[in-house]
């Protein structure tokens, strides 16, 4: 029987940034995945002050090279990888120099959201599924971690909803509460807008705020999970309003038995509407 292939994209894991919540779930849980007897990949931006000799990334040569055009633009792909040993688990990282190069994640020194956070967004999210392609490792289910994850569910549905690769792909999107002050750049949803992908599509971030984009993930996916104790009351209210499957809020303790039963269930409604 064949394996079921999960692809893990988060905005963070631990130890490449300092450990927070997400990124120290991030961690464990495609561990606790693979060891339950899935096939994983994860990913995640290589941002500016992950240090690269203490992590031992290196470049992937065969899998970098690719140009992605973003408001007009051409940015070269570079593809990184690292081995967590202990785990028997590697993560790609996607990494550009314009939007990656940086010694900080999302916020400058005076704490203010960097202006191109929705086109480093556009850029790791299209990074992945190019790479995914490259790799020729078509999952069964995407899973995405953070706000920077958000514009995947769309593109999957929308851009690539032909593709062999992922037509049969389901998504799931975590909810946190890691919620940015003020907007993205005005002109977000322009910049978005790719084949299969009209403005109308997007109409719900329009005004790019945290549950906004947050929200248009939430449109798009096949499954939700709240992970954290506390979300968004905005964003709640439309978890409720999608009618589409969620898992609460899951202990430490015990969430990967929960996500990974979770993960069944999304397969097997597939299943049963193939």
């Amino acid at each position: 029987m064949k394996k079921a292939r999960i692809l893990f994209v988060s905005q963070e894991i631990t130890p490449y940034l300092e450990s927070t919540p997400m990124g120290t779930l991030a961690r464990q849980l495609p561990q606790g995945i693979q060891e339950r007897g899935k096939e994983i990949r994860t990913f995640m931006p290589r941002y500016g002050l992950i240090n690269e000799r203490r992590n031992q990334l290196h470049e992937v040569i065969r899998l970098s090279g690719m140009n992605l055009i973003i408001n007009d633009t051409d940015h070269p792909l570079i593809i990184k990888v690292a081995s967590i040993q202990a785990a028997r688990m590697q993560v790609y990282f996607i990494d550009n120099e314009d939007y990656f190069q940086r010694k900080a994640i999302l916020h400058d020194k005076k704490g203010q959201l960097f202006e191109d956070n929705d086109e480093r967004a556009i850029f790791f999210c299209r990074g992945v599924i190019e790479t995914i392609k490259k790799l020729g490792w078509s999952p069964d289910i995407v899973h995405c971690h953070g706000w920077m994850t958000s514009l995947l569910p769309v593109y999957l549905k929308k851009s690539y909803a032909e593709d062999p690769m992922f037509e049969n792909t389901k998504v799931v999107y975590s909810v946190y509460d890691e919620e940015f002050s003020g907007s993205l750049h005005k002109d977000f949803t322009k910049k978005v807008v790719h084949d299969g992908i009209g403005k109308g599509d997007l109409d719900v971030a329009k005004a790019p705020s945290f549950a906004n984009v947050s929200k248009l993930a939430i449109q798009y996916s096949d499954a939700i999970i709240k992970a954290s104790p506390k979300i968004s009351a905005d964003v709640e209210k439309y978890i409720k309003k999608s009618d589409k499957p969620v898992l609460d809020y899951q202990s430490p303790e015990s969430y990967i038995d929960a996500y990974n039963d979770f993960y069944e269930q999304v397969l097997e409604e597939e299943f049963a509407m193939a």
